[in-house]
């Protein structure tokens, strides 16, 4: 605390002395004080760089920040990299920024232009006082996006203390930003402007895709190592007293994971929808006639189109009524996002007999323990730049959960059509796959059982050895 107020006491004398110099030079009559302005200004310009970049032996070089520009609880990949760094005895320092609602309040009484500079003005000068304070760090590990104005500060905060800079990239934020203002519009044009010029500038990057890699190097400039998202360890299949623990919890909340039959009075017994726990013999099993269990997860945000999984949805209720011998399905979708109320007046308006929808709020232990539960799960991001890939099924094929996921460019790189999965262009293909995929359904046989069968024995890396391959070299490197 010491050192932040000396800092700061020692930058708001070089700015008053400076202030005072430059007036005298600007009213001065002779020679000698603009000389002398300039000496003294420059003399002290480099005590506070040399004070900026001082450095406390080993101390400084175990440390690294790790900058999210947002919610750092919607960005699983940087909290996995925190905890890689800490494993290796790196202290890690978070440096998170969002914007409060009181702000936000603020800045929406004027043009939206206006609006969004304004933010960004805000966001450099917190993001250079936060940064120019804390203890001189080894390395700035940056997500991106968002990179606005993250990545300009990152790199001159860099510059100045001599970190070294990593850029994270998940994807290219003007890709995002046209979703909803389109390619043409002027802050997306500056936003690729912007990337295009600051993001050559770190010392370092990493990428998610091989898509990415190639796309970096040809039109950016820029050499990428490719980290692949891989699934912690804590996404495994669920044993089965977890999995009647947790629907336990949930069906007090959320009545799809009640138990539906009204005549079921053994109190030796204990039912949800999906299972049953015999408290004589403290035993769980699955029911016979269970429901199948779909799972997604989202943002609900531009790129992911929810209403494909609606259609296919009701095309499934179509097939159940046509007489197919299909299962009763029980869809979990988890997330948060600005678009949800709107995917929300859409489920209440359906009118589905077989099919029930589920949209809960999980608590962070709970999300993985209820993927290594589900008996599918579908997948409906779609890449803003067709060069990302989405951690929901990376977490899922943890859980050796096989996936639907809809097509885009470079979804090939983690879901293999036929192998681990199905990809799929529309809600009718969508539909087709889940009537295939569940018509043999509670058998562990069938192309479902064949995909969990193929996820268990082609397990790859996990994200620690991942991590320790690919980042640690850049990291201890001299």
């Amino acid at each position: 605390m010491a050192a932040h107020c000396t800092c700061t006491a020692f930058l708001t004398v070089f700015i008053l002395v400076s202030s005072v110099l430059t007036a005298c030079f600007l009213s001065g009559s002779d020679g000698t004080c603009p000389v002398v302005s300039l000496t003294a200004v420059t003399v002290l310009a480099l005590l506070w760089l040399r004070r900026l970049r001082r450095r406390r032996g080993a101390e400084t070089d175990r440390r690294v920040c790790v900058l999210v520009l947002g919610d750092i609880g919607r960005s699983p990949r940087m909290q996995y990299h925190s905890l890689s760094l800490s494993k290796h005895g790196f202290n890690v320092t978070f440096c998170l920024f969002g914007v409060s609602k009181l702000r936000m309040l603020f800045l929406s009484g004027g043009p939206r232009l206006l609006t969004y500079v304004t933010k960004v003005i805000l966001q450099v000068l917190q993001l250079l006082f936060v940064l120019l304070r804390m203890d001189a760090q080894s390395h700035i590990l940056m997500q991106n996006p968002p990179g606005l104005p993250s990545i300009a500060v990152a790199w001159l905060v860099s510059v100045l203390r001599g970190s070294t800079f990593i850029i994270d990239w998940h994807n290219y934020g003007y890709t995002i930003m046209a979703l909803s203002h389109g390619q043409r519009h002027p802050l997306v044009r500056m936003a690729k402007w912007y990337e295009l010029f600051f993001g050559p500038l770190a010392a370092h990057n990493l990428c998610v895709t091989n898509a990415m890699k190639d796309d970096l190097q040809e039109n950016w400039g820029i050499k990428a190592t490719t980290l692949y998202d891989r699934p912690a360890s804590i996404f495994r299949e669920t044993p089965l007293e977890l999995q009647h623990e947790l629907f336990m919890r949930l069906a007090d909340t959320y009545p799809q994971f009640q138990s539906e039959r009204s005549d079921e009075a053994d109190v030796q017994v204990e039912r949800t929808v999906f299972s049953a726990r015999d408290l004589t013999g403290d035993t769980v099993t699955l029911r016979a006639e269970r429901p199948a269990l779909l799972i997604s997860s989202t943002s609900w945000t531009e790129d992911e189109d929810f209403s494909v999984l609606l259609k296919a949805l009701e095309e499934y209720e179509g097939f159940i009524k046509g007489g197919s011998s299909l299962p009763s399905l029980v869809c979990v979708i988890t997330g948060k996002g600005p678009q949800k109320e709107h995917y929300m007046k859409l489920i209440d308006s359906l009118s589905l007999q077989h099919v029930k929808i589920c949209t809960p709020w999980l608590e962070a232990e709970d999300y993985p323990v209820l993927l290594g539960s589900a008996d599918l799960g579908v997948c409906l991001h779609m890449s803003s730049s067709g060069l990302d890939l989405p951690m929901k099924v990376v977490d899922m094929f943890g859980c050796c959960l096989p996936v639907c996921a809809i097509d885009f460019n470079c979804l090939h790189e983690l879901v293999k059509h036929e192998e681990n999965g199905l990809i799929f262009r529309d809600s009718q293909e969508l539909a087709e796959q889940l009537k295939s995929l569940l018509s043999e359904f509670p058998s562990s046989g069938g192309r479902l059982g064949a995909f969990r069968s193929s996820l268990r024995s082609s397990r790859g890396q996990r994200w620690d050895d991942n991590w320790d391959q690919n980042v640690l070299p850049l990291i201890t490197a001299p």
